[in-house]
């Protein structure tokens, strides 16, 4: 019973107070997952040969965005089985529920041993077209083979992740997360400053951390009371269940694609100006990132609570979730902004001590926190479009957005003016663009009336 009560029912009673229950547990597993990736960058920065930190801190930064590409293609199509799972949960169809879980599963594990297989075929080409510098380019390919590799587990952990956050369980991937990652943080230091590993140390620590995470998921899926409960035996693809989840969640994971495309673009611009410009981009970036998780967290709230909410025909509550996930994101990123441009120049010297590492990557910084007010507007009014089912229309025009203004502007404007400042001005340009084209979706669509409309 006590287990019972602390569940979180997204489709009865206040939704204010429930929103931070689920979104905030979400952005402190993407920020202590982004904190274990980040202690890849800070300990190869600090313990590696003097000789090779910086080139060490670039390899890892230089992977960045192919890493974003793949993992964000699926973890959009994660999604799709978060809305499709959570819109079954409201509409009282357990058996649903259950094919889309043993599907999503599957697809993970098939989808990780597919990119692995097909990175390592890829990998070398892909960081020549980013311009790696030739003292860079065998660390970071020797990172990304090996970060390649472990994608099965990877994937898992993030599927398995979105099926608990469909009933509402948002703790147990932070747990599972905070217990794969102090182990990381372990093996990073038994690799680097024990064993005097390089980039392949972390990088073979991150893959065995995610392994562990994703085995505690898997394990108590497979034990849980929910719904949602996994049994191995059943695992199977069920055809009608994955173009639901590929319906709504494959314009999700190609839009966060190609928004990693975009950032491909502009790493290889980044690059083509020096190494310390690209360890200063490394270093802030893992910084930035914890603001983009805060807002992104709120979006998934919102789009968890739609789901469950739209599948029990209960539009009223779809609003309310809109307008309370817009106001509380607002507050709690505020706060964030806040921290981190006061304590951003500290932060950054916990990376690299080079001032002129820390000077630059404070510029990115400052740049980023102003985009990302425009990021949580557009986030959240994608998550709620989602919610409904209505996929394809924010994908496109976040790809419009975001990615077809950052390339236009890296071809056109940067070669006049070839400078790291120039390249950041690209985040609040694209991003406020992108704002305003989803809105008009959003007044276009109209989901809450068309689908009061359908179920009166």
């Amino acid at each position: 019973m006590k287990n019972a009560a602390a569940r979180l029912d997204m489709l009865h009673g206040p939704i204010w107070n429930k929103l931070p229950r689920f979104a905030l547990p979400v952005a402190a597993t993407a920020i202590l997952e982004q904190l274990f990736n980040a202690s890849d960058v800070a300990i190869v920065g600090n313990f590696t040969a003097a000789s090779e930190r910086t080139a060490a801190v670039a390899a890892v930064g230089a992977n960045s965005a192919i890493i974003g590409l793949v993992v964000n293609l699926f973890i959009g199509i994660a999604l799709g089985a978060n809305v499709v799972i959570a819109n079954a949960i409201g509409a009282g169809r357990p058996q649903e529920v259950q094919k889309a879980v043993h599907t999503s599963v599957l697809v993970s594990v098939l989808g990780g041993v597919l990119v692995a297989l097909v990175g390592q075929l890829v990998a070398a080409p892909l960081l020549s077209l980013l311009n790696v510098p030739a003292d860079v380019l065998p660390l970071a390919l020797l990172y990304l083979r090996i970060y390649l590799a472990g994608m099965p587990v990877i994937l898992l952990y993030n599927f398995q992740a979105a099926i608990f956050r469909s009933v509402g369980e948002t703790k147990i991937p932070l747990m599972a997360l905070a217990t794969s990652g102090v182990l990381n943080v372990l093996l990073n230091l038994f690799f680097v400053a024990v064993l005097h590993r390089s980039v392949d140390g972390v990088a073979i620590a991150t893959v065995i951390s995610n392994a562990v995470s994703a085995l505690l998921l898997f394990r108590r899926l497979c034990r849980t009371d929910r719904e949602i409960r996994l049994d191995p035996r059943q695992l199977r693809i069920d055809g009608a269940v994955l173009r639901r989840i590929l319906r709504i969640g494959l314009p999700a994971g190609v839009q966060s694609a190609v928004f990693a495309l975009s950032n491909i673009v502009v790493q290889a611009a980044i690059n083509s100006l020096g190494t310390v410009v690209m360890a200063a981009s490394s270093a802030a970036f893992n910084i930035e990132i914890i603001t983009y998780d805060i807002l992104n967290s709120f979006s998934q709230a919102c789009t968890t609570f739609v789901g469950q909410n739209y599948g029990a025909r209960q539009i009223d509550r779809c609003k309310r979730t809109f307008w309370l996930s817009l106001a509380e994101g607002a507050v709690a990123l505020a706060i964030a902004i806040v921290l981190i441009l006061s304590f951003g120049r500290p932060l950054l010297s916990l990376f690299n001590r080079d001032p002129e590492v820390i000077a630059t990557g404070y510029i990115r910084l400052m740049m980023i926190m102003i985009s990302h007010s425009f990021s949580l507007l557009y986030e959240v009014m994608s998550g709620y479009l989602r919610g409904f089912g209505i996929s394809l229309a924010p994908a496109v025009l976040t790809m419009l957005g975001v990615c077809g203004v950052r390339i236009a502007w890296i071809r056109f404007v940067f070669p006049t003016s070839p400078s790291f400042r120039t390249i950041m001005i690209a985040y609040p340009v694209s991003l406020s663009i992108t704002a305003l084209l989803v809105l008009g979706a959003l007044l276009v669509y109209r989901p809450s009336r068309r689908f009061a409309a359908k179920v009166a």
